[in-house]
């Protein structure tokens, strides 16, 4: 087990290393050529902000950045980019050279070694949390999910149904794009 001198130290340099990520996949995101790897790394951006909002104790809000924005978004994103034909597949590769593979090597690497650490202690529900912290109990029905669902889908209703009619303008307008230029 984890002293509780280091879960402090443990919270910070994971929130530092997540903001991190953040920050540089953002950097990258908006400096790609290519559409389909400046969309990569923007899943790489969700996911540490993910991982952001699971480390506050936001576990909720952290699933559904994976679920919604990191799945459906992307996957929606990523089809309208294949659907528009943007080049030939060589070109829409983002790793050209052997830095960047190399670079995706060590990432890898220390990815794996930082799991290997993690499940080697035996980790418990405290370092989710800083030392101190506690989750506020809900006493609502719903549970958790119900202060965010309630005016979602209440006061909030009619502009969350415009957003997704907005995305499938969107699509159809990427359909119909793609259509006048092949033909």
């Amino acid at each position: 087990m984890i002293g509780q001198e280091v879960l402090p130290l443990f919270f910070t340099f994971h929130f530092y290393l997540f903001g991190l990520v953040a920050l540089v996949g953002a950097i990258i995101f908006v400096t790609r050529k290519s559409p389909v790897a400046a969309a990569m790394w923007l899943v790489v951006v969700m996911f540490a902000l993910a991982a952001l909002y699971v480390m506050i104790g936001a576990e909720f809000i952290g699933m559904m950045q994976v679920l919604v924005y990191a799945g459906a978004i992307m996957v929606v994103f990523l089809f309208v980019v294949m659907l528009l034909n943007l080049g030939h597949p060589s070109e829409l590769g983002d790793m050209r050279g052997r830095f960047g593979r190399i670079a995706a090597g060590f990432v890898g690497l220390g990815l794996v070694a930082q799991l290997l650490a993690l499940s080697r202690n035996a980790l418990t529900p405290e370092l989710v949390l800083p030392v101190g912290a506690a989750l506020p109990a809900v006493d609502q029905p719903g549970g958790i999910i119900g202060p965010v669902a309630a005016p979602l889908f209440n006061e909030y209703l009619l502009a969350f149904e415009l957003t997704s009619v907005l995305l499938l303008v969107a699509i159809v307008g990427a359909v119909v794009l793609a259509k006048k230029r092949s033909a």
